[in-house]
């Protein structure tokens, strides 16, 4: 009896640590293949093969935000969606704007401890609140989902289902990028850039000057009255409002960017059941367009690592001596350790008010990664645009440098409390 109780105890002990090796083996293995590509694509970027210049890296990123991810969201997204699913899945939206707040919110908090220099406040906040929650997350579902033994089952379910949850959130966090976190990287009121305008233009002559001129330069048009002026002027802000209210409405374009649209158009194909039995089940008479979406979005994942490595060839450069080295380390620390924290009580809670889907460890295994990834490419992108470019490419070195780490950490976390 003693020997069976004694065995039983060593049989349990080394499923634990077969159990323990496996855990750690699927939250380290896809932050290594990652890891991998993009040192890959550092060295093609490196000044001894010069494979991937700035130029090359641009085209690259522009090739995967124009094609291969609009590709990889359609054929996946619309294969996997269904009416059903959308009425279920109707959190992972409200998860990427609780993220939002929470991480605005910290990052309020570590902004006014710090007290980065004058014209980062905003900058600091932005940094910490905005994660990636698309490009990266792929990566790593890909990455684990590849393997065979992985712990969410069949790899070909755990991809679709996974980059169907991830591509969902897609328009979330577009509509928050172009509104929330363009308004918020403004460039100081000295610094705007209709005042580098208004001193290029040209000013009218002084009288004297009209008046003392050959007839050459004499104006066609002789001064008005002020009753004539007051009236022309009525007029032109009558029409430089309804002019600046044009502006504005164009300014929605920014929201329709090819994921977006690939998200749209997935959603709805997939939830119409004749539309989806025309285009994306495998027996479907134009399958031949989703199959060539899928073998597009295969080349997606390699070709965005492979750019972001080739990015990070430049290194810090003079951003880290604007910010300082308190204020990045503090965006650092605080996006990486102290927001997914917040992420996993927001995710737990949700879970406990049955918002989540019952017993979908995939689904809630994506919300945990929404509020653990890096600062979010795309608000760096939107910070060159508002001038900050440099600034925020010493954030995003540091902090994909850093997430290497913090990321096996809390995938291994996140495995434990699943499974």
């Amino acid at each position: 009896m003693e020997k069976s109780l004694l065995s039983i105890l060593l049989d349990n002990q080394r499923g634990g640590e077969q159990s323990i090796l496996a855990t750690l083996k699927f939250a380290i293995l896809p932050i290594a293949k990652v890891f991998t590509m993009c040192f890959m694509g550092c060295l093609m970027a490196s000044k001894y093969v010069n494979i991937l210049p700035s130029n090359g890296r641009r085209l690259l990123n522009g090739l995967v935000f124009s094609l291969l991810l609009p590709c990889l969201i359609f054929s996946q997204l619309g294969r996997a969606i269904t009416l059903e699913n959308l009425l279920e899945w109707w959190y992972i939206p409200v998860n990427i704007l609780m993220a939002t707040i929470s991480g605005s919110l910290i990052g309020f908090v570590v902004a006014c401890i710090v007290r980065p220099p004058y014209p980062y406040f905003k900058f600091t906040i932005i940094h910490i609140a905005t994660g990636n929650i698309g490009n990266i997350p792929l990566v790593l579902i890909a990455a684990l989902c590849r393997d065979e033994s992985n712990p969410f089952g069949d790899s070909d379910k755990c991809s679709q289902d996974g980059n169907a949850y991830i591509a969902f959130g897609q328009w979330v966090g577009a509509v928050v990028l172009y509104t929330y976190v363009f308004q918020m990287l403004a460039p100081p009121p000295e610094e705007t850039f209709d005042s580098l305008e208004e001193e290029k233009l040209p000013i009218a002559a002084p009288v004297n000057a009209v008046n003392n001129a050959i007839p050459e330069q004499v104006p066609l048009l002789t001064p008005q009255k002020p009753e004539a002026i007051m009236l022309e002027s009525s007029k032109r802000g009558k029409i430089i409002s309804q002019l600046h209210y044009l502006v504005e409405k164009l300014k929605l374009k920014r929201f329709f960017q090819p994921p977006i649209i690939a998200s749209m158009l997935a959603i709805v194909i997939g939830t119409i059941p004749f539309l989806k039995q025309l285009i994306l089940t495998d027996d479907a008479p134009f399958f031949f367009f989703t199959d060539s979406c899928l073998i597009l979005g295969e080349a997606m994942i390699p070709c965005i690592l492979l750019a972001l490595g080739g990015n990070l060839i430049d290194g810090p450069g003079a951003g880290t001596a604007k910010l300082g080295f308190r204020t990045t380390a503090a965006i650092v620390f605080a996006r990486l350790i102290l927001v997914p924290p917040a992420g996993l009580g927001i995710v737990t809670l949700a879970d406990k008010l049955g918002f989540l889907p019952k017993g979908d460890k995939m689904f809630k295994f994506v919300l945990l990664l929404q509020h653990s990834m890096p600062t979010s490419v795309l608000s760096g992108a939107v910070a060159n645009l508002r001038g900050w470019g440099k600034e925020s490419a010493a954030v995003l070195f540091w902090v994909h440098i850093f997430a290497v780490f913090s990321i096996s950490g809390w995938i291994l976390l996140y495995l434990g409390l699943l499974f």
